[in-house]
């Protein structure tokens, strides 16, 4: 999937020259957390986010340090946190210059440069104009789009396969020691696990796979140290 099939387009876009007041009250009456900053051509210059109007005056959260640390900081970096404690204009305030990423790059791209950089948003540049923004709830929709909305139907053999092809193709249970055995929908794992976190990643691997109602987990985890056996949740329940 590529970014421009979820991105938000047209983006709500401020200008650099815009008041503090203005782009705050844009986000409110959006119910947005952020916006990109344009010049007068639609190119992207910056961008505003609620997180720049954390440290403000108005409110008394400027960042207060010790008599030392104050000695330790540069006079020039105080001077840059007043500028954005006290601007009254975006400019000032705005974080620049911004990563963007093009409409036609995979979502995995963006999602990559937003954990990378920590960021919530990612401005959608194309020849040199923002033609829209990503944001995580923009993500959030193409995963409601692509999850399954209802069970599929399918035989008890075709639902097994499909169980352990998932399963073969992961690093943590091609090993073979993992598996699976479908009957009425409901998969069977047995087998053995050397690290109790594979037993969540092979129900899961289990439940995403069209047409399985249920996950039964006989897993048994054997400790590598020891060489001691425990055995599975769900066998210890049918014994209660």
């Amino acid at each position: 999937m590529l970014v421009q099939a979820i991105m938000t387009s047209p983006a709500i876009t401020v200008t650099a020259s815009c008041s503090v007041a203005e782009a705050a009250k844009l986000m409110l009456d959006n119910r947005i957390s952020g916006l990109p900053v344009v010049d007068a051509n639609g190119a992207l210059v910056g961008i505003v986010s609620e997180g720049d109007f954390l440290r403000r005056s108005e409110l008394n959260t400027e960042r207060k340090r010790s008599w030392l640390l104050e000695w330790l900081t540069s006079p020039g970096k105080i001077a840059a946190e007043y500028v954005r404690t006290h601007g009254r204009r975006v400019e000032e305030v705005m974080t620049s210059p911004v990563s963007a990423i093009a409409p036609t790059a995979p979502i995995s791209d963006a999602v990559k440069l937003m954990e990378r950089q920590d960021i919530k948003r990612l401005p959608v540049v194309a020849d040199g104009r923002l033609v829209g923004i990503v944001a995580r709830s923009d993500l959030l929709r193409g995963l409601s789009q692509a999850l399954p909305a209802s069970p599929v139907c399918a035989g008890d053999a075709q639902i097994q396969a499909a169980v352990e092809a998932e399963l073969a193709r992961q690093s943590w249970s091609r090993n073979g020691f993992i598996h699976c055995h479908v009957a009425d929908g409901v998969a069977e794992l047995t087998g053995t696990i050397f690290d109790e976190r594979e037993r969540l990643a092979a129900r899961v691997a289990a439940e995403n796979v069209a047409g399985v109602a249920s996950v039964r987990d006989l897993l048994v985890w054997i400790d590598p140290y020891y060489g001691i056996a425990l055995p599975p949740p769900d066998a210890e329940a049918s014994q209660a």
